[in-house]
C-alpha cells in the first residue's frame, strides 16, 4: 500500500534531521543492502536492539527482482513491527528514469550514479542527469547522493590484493568535490578515499587526512557518504564519523555471511527441502554482522522514533 504524499514528506523531513543529527553527534548512518526478506528481518532485528537508525537500500538488482513499490511496503512493515527508525536508500541508481520511480515511492534517499550504467560517461552528461534527479526530489524532500566518476571494485569476494598507486589516481580531491556538489546540487557526496566496494584478502586504508581537507574545503552542509564499507578496520569508521562521514554503504560483508551461513545450514540439512525452516542461524548469523557495524559506526542508541 503507498504512502500519501504529506507521508513521505514527513519521512524525509525525519531523513534530513538524522542526517544532521549525525553531524552534531559525530556517528554515521549504516546503509545496509536488502537482498531479500531475511536479510531486511535481520538488519530490523539489529536496529532494535541497539536502538539505533539504519538505512536500507536496494540496488539495481534487487530492485529488479523485488520491485521499487514491494520494498516500500516491506519496509514500512518492518518499522512498523520493529518498532525502528528506518529508512530507503536507492543505492547507485542507473538512471534519472529509475531514480524518479524511487522518489515516487517515497524512498527518502536516491543516489543516482551515470557513471555506473555508462563508465565512459562525460562529466557534463554526469552531472546534467544528476541535477534532473535534484530538481525531481524537490517534489518530495528526498535527498540525492550523488559522484563524479565510476567508483572501484564490486560487491563481490575478491581475491587480488588492492592496487593502491592506481587507486589513488581516483581519489577525491578537495576542489573537485566542490566543483561538483555545486555543479549536480547534492545534498550526499559520495567521497573516495580509498574505499572500495568489496572484500579483499589485504584490509582497506582510508586516508583520513585527505577527508579533513575535503571535509573543510566544501559547503559545511554538505553531506557525505563513504561506499565500500565492508572488509573495512573499525577505527576507520570511528575516524570518518569524527569527520563528518554522515552514511557509510555495507554490502559484501552481509552478502558473505548470508551465504556461507546458508551453504553450512543446508549442508548440514539435507532432506530438508523446506528451506524456510533453516534461515534462522542465517538470519541471525547477518544480523551479528550489521550490529557490529553499528557499534563502530556509533550509531547505537540515537534513533529517534
Amino acid at each position: 500500500m503507498g504512502l500519501t504524499m504529506e507521508q513521505i514528506r514527513l519521512n524525509t523531513d525525519r531523513a534530513r534531521r538524522l542526517m544532521h543529527r549525525s553531524r552534531e553527534q559525530r556517528f554515521s548512518v549504516g546503509a545496509f543492502n536488502m537482498d531479500n526478506q531475511d536479510v531486511l528481518i535481520a538488519i530490523s532485528r539489529a536496529a532494535q536492539k541497539l536502538n539505533s537508525p539504519v538505512l536500507v537500500e536496494v540496488t539495481h538488482d534487487e530492485v529488479t527482482a523485488i520491485g521499487i513499490q514491494n520494498v516500500r511496503d516491506l519496509v514500512d512493515n518492518c518499522k512498523r513491527e520493529y518498532g525502528i527508525e528506518m529508512y530507503i536508500n536507492l543505492d547507485h541508481g542507473r538512471s534519472v528514469e529509475v531514480s524518479k520511480a524511487a522518489i515516487d515511492a517515497g524512498f527518502e534517499f536516491v543516489h543516482i550514479d551515470v557513471s555506473q550504467a555508462n563508465h565512459d560517461a562525460s562529466d557534463e552528461e554526469i552531472i546534467r542527469q544528476t541535477r534532473e534527479v535534484v530538481e525531481y526530489a524537490k517534489i518530495t524532500g528526498a535527498l540525492v547522493e550523488g559522484e563524479p566518476h565510476y567508483f572501484g571494485g564490486s560487491s563481490n569476494l575478491h581475491t587480488e590484493d588492492i592496487d593502491y598507486e592506481e587507486i589513488k589516481k581516483t581519489f577525491t580531491t578537495p576542489e573537485g568535490a566542490k566543483a561538483f556538489i555545486e555543479a549536480a546540487g547534492v545534498d550526499i557526496f559520495a567521497v573516495a578515499i580509498g574505499n572500495l566496494h568489496g572484500k579483499y584478502p589485504v584490509p582497506k586504508v582510508l586516508d583520513i587526512e585527505l577527508l579533513k581537507r575535503i571535509r573543510e574545503y566544501i559547503n559545511p552542509d554538505s553531506l557525505i557518504s563513504l561506499h565500500g564499507g565492508s572488509d573495512t578496520p573499525a577505527h576507520y569508521f570511528v575516524e570518518a564519523a569524527q569527520n563528518g562521514v554522515s552514511k557509510v554503504n555495507i554490502n559484501s560483508d552481509l552478502r558473505y555471511a548470508y551465504r556461507t551461513n546458508l551453504e553450512k545450514v543446508l549442508a548440514e540439512n539435507p532432506d530438508q527441502y523446506a528451506v524456510v525452516k533453516l534461515m534462522e542461524p542465517v538470519r541471525q548469523a547477518v544480523q551479528a554482522v550489521v550490529e557490529e557495524k553499528i557499534a563502530a559506526l556509533g550509531s547505537a542508541g540515537k534513533a529517534e522514533l
